[in-house]
């Protein structure tokens, strides 16, 4: 395939390269390693870089990917502008694209991963019930439910999902937490991609890079120090095990940060892994740039040595200028700032320069908003700001400038001027803020969408930079909706206040962001939320949230008796707070407290009476608490408010069954499925009308088609075990059976009916342990003690058979009247005796 024509962006940045000097020990060794096989000891699969910032990492970097191209490798190169693994392979992605090496399925599942978090963000999520036979969830089934939970809050990406996980899929029975939410999705592969996107995508990258003709491939990961904490245990498994799948071993892994490697992770691969640490050029290397640039005359080569220290990107800056006094480096008393920007005789490069170290980033926008200037200069002025050594692309398109130069720009700027600097961290607040205002018009929740919030971090960082006196207040008070994005998004958001902190001189805002950050860096969200709630003047309605998105952190955690009391709070802070009532009814639905999430459903409603999901919340408690009259009622109201809805006419349907009015559940479960025919619960319930009317095939079929959308729901398995064995296929029936307690180990009413199948095939000594199992489990469970008394009466065991008999007689009478005749056959000796 053509190469594309090369863009501005190339183009600039191979004439930045071509007076790279320096760092030759690196360079080399770098080079050597494309001479040598992966096969050969020489061979390392990965580079790390590490020294101070200013020592030239970004630069290295960019220096080595070239070297990689040169030696025809396909290339990306990934900053902290992504904050995710799937944000880093979609990086990667398109930057391969670019070099005429599409990943085509791993672009599709990025597009999946990107719809189903935002419908995992937005919707919400459908319930099950229990079956009937059952006494309730399984301890196994509440770990799975919990863990399931704390995943969705722990992917960088997907974290909304988690302080939306309230309605109710763990209420009553636990287990069905897979199958709630893939009643949302469209298979077990958008599941997965909600809840683990990496496990989903990380195998297709691997699969495609294997498939790619290059003789090499090179990804380059700059700023390790923030990217890693999400990025190196998955590289690490990535690059050492086979979980994902084979990575090709023409792969070399380049990366750069202020640390060098974990040693604990990394120490056992010293054979695979070249480190470089980088100190400031030496006084040769800084020699050599200066004289690339023409700065030879010792006066001045002796000035820039003393000023910058050697760091390179302070030494590249300067030759930049071709200074030939020392004067035009710098007096010694001036600051850093001074002594590159002096040599620039054109004020208005000098100015644009200042101007656009305020903001954290830069792209055409926000330079026109920062820069005052005639805008027929502006993009000329653009074009050399972007060429600037201290410039860099990190992600997107977005500029930043190095933090070493950036931070003495804005020292010198707030101390030369401080009104001036209030006022121009004003306008570009006021800027931003008109962005996230027309960004947010449009949008039911500003707080799921990235370039609102991307928009408001740069509004707020503005703020407090201006000393506004509510900016701290506000911020902290934003930290709590941010929280509720998840822990990547809180993470962000405490390093705006730890960025405007260092950046404004202004110790208690850094403070509160280097705290807020190692709270969630050590123990989590609810560990941040109870610093900013012990520490901070909040109102009481922020309160409130925050004990609201605090109580929803640890009901994920499985920390109920601690969720519940957060709930307590919010609503007293708060009374009027609907969706603390709602949220406080999903966890008194997972202690099986119906009754009481019906009365916190009553205040919801009452508070926001057209609001079809609380009806329809609080008809499904009515539905699993057994009160059909209300359930019906609530979710009449629900269907009748919000039409497009699958949910509530599901919950209905599984009323109407239960009840037994075969011809209102159909047409409630076939208007669901209308709805959303990828609803697998719906699938499994209306398998169950097909049961009461004696239709197998149709029954079979529902299942079939619920566990091809869910084929890890043990419910539905248990459900097709069943059907299978009525219809006389128990080898098939134990088949599914087994793939159900593979699942859950403590599946009750599994084990019963495996049991059942198992003695109908002669097996009778698993079957006999099987329905032990069951009993142990539950003593009282009424249908497996009749499978296990015609067990014994067949086998002749009289004395266990008549036990078993007498033990149904106590709990219900009524099951034995229910006996097949065959069974009566074989259990008649018991019973008349």
């Amino acid at each position: 395939m053509a190469q594309a024509r090369p863009s501005m962006q190339e183009l600039i940045g191979q004439r930045s390269r071509a007076g790279f000097v320096g760092r030759s020990t690196e360079r080399a060794a770098f080079r050597a390693n494309f001479g040598t096989e992966p096969q050969d000891e020489r061979h390392r699969f990965r580079f790390h870089a590490h020294g101070n910032a200013g020592v030239g990492k970004t630069f290295l970097l960019r220096e080595l990917e070239q070297i990689a191209r040169e030696r025809g490798a396909l290339t990306a190169y990934v900053d902290d502008s992504a904050g995710s693994v799937p944000e880093v392979l979609a990086e990667i992605s398109r930057q391969f694209t670019a070099q005429g090496h599409r990943l085509k399925e791993l672009d599709r599942l990025l597009a999946a991963h990107r719809e189903r978090r935002h419908e995992a963000e937005l919707a919400a999520l459908a319930v099950l019930d229990t079956r009937p036979e059952d006494p309730g969830p399984s301890a196994g089934g509440q770990m799975v439910a919990r863990a399931g939970v704390v995943a969705a809050g722990m992917v960088p990406v997907v974290g909304p999902l988690a302080g939306m996980l309230d309605a109710e899929q763990l209420a009553g029975v636990a287990d069905r937490l897979r199958a709630s939410l893939i009643a949302r999705f469209r298979n077990h592969e958008d599941l997965q991609l909600v809840l683990a996107p990496e496990q989903v995508l990380s195998p297709v990258l691997l699969r495609e890079l294997s498939d790619t003709d290059a003789p090499w491939i090179a990804l380059f990961l700059d700023t390790y120090e923030r990217t890693g904490p999400y990025l190196d245990s998955w590289l690490h498994e990535t690059m050492t095990t086979d979980r994902h799948g084979a990575m090709p071993a023409t792969t070399v892994v380049v990366s750069a940060g202020r640390t060098p490697l974990d040693p604990v992770r990394w120490g056992g691969l010293a054979d695979f892994v070249a480190d470089f640490p980088l100190a400031p050029f030496t006084e040769p290397e800084a020699r050599g740039l200066l004289a690339a640039k023409g700065v030879t005359a010792e006066p001045v080569v002796a000035e820039v040595l003393r000023l910058t220290g050697g760091l390179p990107v302070l030494v590249s800056t300067l030759a930049e200028s071709r200074p030939t006094d020392p004067d035009d480096v710098g007096d010694p008393s001036a600051t850093a700032v001074d002594r590159f920007l002096k040599w620039e005789e054109d004020p208005v490069h000098r100015s644009a320069a200042l101007a656009c170290a305020l903001p954290r980033w830069l792209d055409g926008d926000v330079f026109r908003a920062a820069v005052d200037c005639p805008a027929q200069e502006q993009e000329p002025l653009w074009a050399w700001l972007r060429g600037m050594p201290f410039v860099s692309e990190r992600g997107g398109g977005r500029l930043r400038y190095h933090d070493v130069v950036r931070a003495p720009m804005l020292r010198a700027e707030r101390r030369s001027s401080p009104r001036g600097w209030a006022q121009r961290h004003r306008h570009l607040a006021g800027t931003f803020r008109q962005w996230r205002e027309e960004t947010g018009r449009d949008l039911a929740d500003p707080w799921s969408d990235d370039t609102w919030r991307d928009l408001r971090q740069a509004e707020c960082y503005h703020l407090l930079c201006a000393g506004e006196r509510e900016a701290l207040h506000e911020v902290l008070g934003d930290f709590v909706p941010a929280c509720g994005a998840g822990e990547v998004m809180a993470v962000r958001w405490a390093r705006v206040l730890v960025d405007a902190g260092l950046d404004a001189d202004l110790p208690a805002v850094s403070a509160w962001g280097t705290d807020l950050t190692a709270a969630l860096h050590t123990e989590g969200v609810a560990a941040a939320l109870g610093l900013l709630l012990r520490r901070a003047v909040l109102d009481a309605p922020t309160q409130a949230r925050a004990r609201l998105v605090r109580g929803d952190e640890l009901r994920g955690e499985g920390a109920s008796a601690r969720a519940l009391a957060e709930y307590d709070q919010a609503v007293a802070l708060d009374p009027d707070l609907a969706l603390a009532y709602r949220h406080r009814s999903g966890i008194r639905g997972d202690l099986g407290d119906h009754d009481g999430a019906v009365a916190d459903l009553d205040r919801a409603v009452a508070l926001d009476p057209d609001n079809a999901w609380y009806l329809a919340l609080r008809g499904e408690h009515h539905r699993i608490a057994g009160h059909d009259a209300e359930a019906i009622r609530d979710l009449t109201e629900a269907i009748r408010l919000d039409p497009a809805s699958a949910f509530a006419p599901a919950s209905r349907g599984a009323t109407h069954e239960r009840a037994g009015d075969l011809d209102a559940a159909l047409a409630d479960l076939d208007r669901a499925l209308d709805l959303d025919p990828d609803y697998a619960w719906v699938l499994a319930r209306r398998a169950r009308v097909w049961r009461a009317r004696g239709d197998s095939r149709r029954q079979l079929s529902d299942l079939d088609m619920a566990l091809e959308l869910n084929p890890d729901w043990p419910w539905a398995r248990c459900e097709r075990g069943d059907a299978l064995r009525a219809a006389g296929r128990d080898e098939e029936a134990v088949t599914d059976l087994d793939v159900a307690l593979a699942l859950d180990p403590a599946y009750t009413s599994a084990y019963a009916s495996r049991g059942a199948s198992l003695m109908k095939l002669g097996r009778h000594v698993e079957a006999l342990a099987d329905l032990d199992r069951a009993l142990e489990m539950r003593p009282g469970y009424v249908w497996a003690l009749c499978r296990r008394a015609v067990l014994h009466a067949a086998a002749g065991r009289w004395e266990e058979g008549r036990a078993d008999v007498e033990r149904v007689r106590e709990l219900s009478s009524e099951a034995l009247e229910r006996l097949s005749d065959t069974d009566r056959a074989v259990l008649a000796p018991v019973l008349a005796g």
